[in-house]
């Protein structure tokens, strides 16, 4: 199975070079209160993101991770790695959506970008942030049996990892934001710029 993602990680080396030149005798007097002569050369070099991740999913079935999401992966902390699991297979848990968004589905969130284009940012979405933005809602964001979820709802699609603001676990999407308080375990859905139900 083949999942199309891109992930941009950027490794810069920086190579530094100190020459020092001292007089040298070649026969002829050398001024001793001469100041050394420095020479400074860095260069810097960038790794381009890998073209694909490969990994072992459920029931140990192979899993190809490319372009966007295999850029998320690849440049994912071993934390975040570690909640993610492993890749769920199955045309339902990774491909393309109509609009566009393509998605790798894990055991502990998913990896969403917004298409395959290889400038594209991947996102990962997890735990509570997750269960809240898959609830089914109607277009202005209430909980409703017969609304949409994930990126085909209200919310739209992630346009940012969870970030800590104060006490709070934050992720933003096209349309509104969801707020997880791990302290209460309370979470807060908006949906543009109007506080809707959890659903949860």
């Amino acid at each position: 199975m083949r999942t199309i993602t891109y992930r941009h990680t950027a490794v810069v080396g920086l190579a530094v070079f100190a020459l020092i030149t001292v007089g040298c005798s070649n026969g002829k007097n050398v001024d001793a209160s001469a100041s050394p002569q420095v020479g400074l050369i860095a260069t810097s070099e960038t790794q381009a993101p890998p073209a694909e991740v490969k990994l072992i999913g459920e029931r140990d079935v192979e899993v190809t991770l490319t372009g966007p999401i295999a850029a998320k992966y690849a440049s994912a902390t071993e934390i975040q790695r570690q909640a993610l699991g492993k890749p769920l297979t199955g045309d339902r848990n990774a491909g393309a959506r109509e609009s566009g968004l393509v998605f790798q589905q894990f055991q502990g969130g998913v990896i969403t970008a917004k298409n395959d284009e290889a400038s594209t940012p991947g996102y990962i979405t997890w735990g509570r942030i997750r269960e809240a933005w898959n609830v089914p809602r109607d277009p202005e964001g209430v909980p409703a049996v017969t609304g949409d979820n994930g990126s085909v709802g209200p919310l739209g699609a992630p346009t940012s990892d969870e970030n800590t603001v104060g006490d709070l676990l934050v992720t933003t999407f096209e349309h509104g934001k969801i707020e997880y308080d791990a302290k209460t375990n309370q979470v807060e859905v908006t949906v543009d710029g109007k506080t809707v139900p959890s659903g949860l």
